[in-house]
């Protein structure tokens, strides 16, 4: 029934009568979220605008971010289906979008989803980075790292990508883990921080002999 159910999304985005197979997207991505933003990939790729779709939604997300009035047009659940989906098309249009991401915010307006459109975008945006070949790596730190750290950190991670792939590193700051380092890159995930040793040690003293 869901693959039905997606099949069936995924050919609400073709602006053509033509039924065609769909084109599977790099990376896996879950949720409601995932399978518009997998459908729209589908779409964006027959059309050979992937690039275009995705920067169309990137300017598009950060308008929502300072247009207050757009942003509460978009969530607000007591505005009827048929306002929205109308409302989106004249936004659509003022804006220029192109037909897979003017369908997508229709579809997401008909099916009343629009307050996931956010979350459609991120996933597609996540979607589009592993389509450019881009690992996707994030490191927290107790303290920030400088560039020197920073530098050879990177070289480090690089050897664990593959071909053509390059490395998008994220490095976000917590105090909390007290020293070491926490990394996450691709499917991989390694917390060498000292506050989980200190859990480890401290769970280990505690049970009971």
């Amino acid at each position: 029934m869901a693959s039905t159910k997606f099949t069936i999304l995924a050919r609400s985005f073709s602006t053509s009568g033509a039924v065609n197979q769909l084109i599977k997207p790099p990376i896996q991505v879950f949720g409601i979220e995932g399978r518009y933003a997998t459908a729209l990939y589908s779409a964006a790729s027959k059309e050979k605008k992937l690039d275009a779709v995705e920067k169309e939604l990137v300017q598009f997300q950060g308008v929502l971010k300072s247009d207050v009035k757009l942003n509460e047009f978009i969530l607000n659940p007591t505005i009827k289906k048929q306002t929205k989906t109308e409302g989106v098309k004249a936004i659509a249009s003022k804006a220029g979008l192109s037909p897979a991401s003017a369908n997508l915010l229709q579809i997401l307006a008909e099916n009343g989803r629009l307050k996931k459109l956010n979350g459609v975008i991120n996933a597609f945006k996540t979607i589009m980075s592993a389509h450019r070949g881009e690992v996707q790596c994030e490191v927290t730190t107790a303290k920030p790292l400088d560039q020197a750290q920073r530098q050879k950190l990177e070289g480090v991670l690089k050897s664990f990508l593959k071909g053509s792939q390059s490395l998008h590193l994220t490095a976000n700051v917590d105090p909390g883990i007290i020293g070491g380092m926490i990394v996450s890159i691709g499917d991989r995930y390694v917390d060498m921080s000292v506050s989980s040793k200190i859990k480890k040690y401290t769970d280990i003293i505690s049970t009971p002999v």
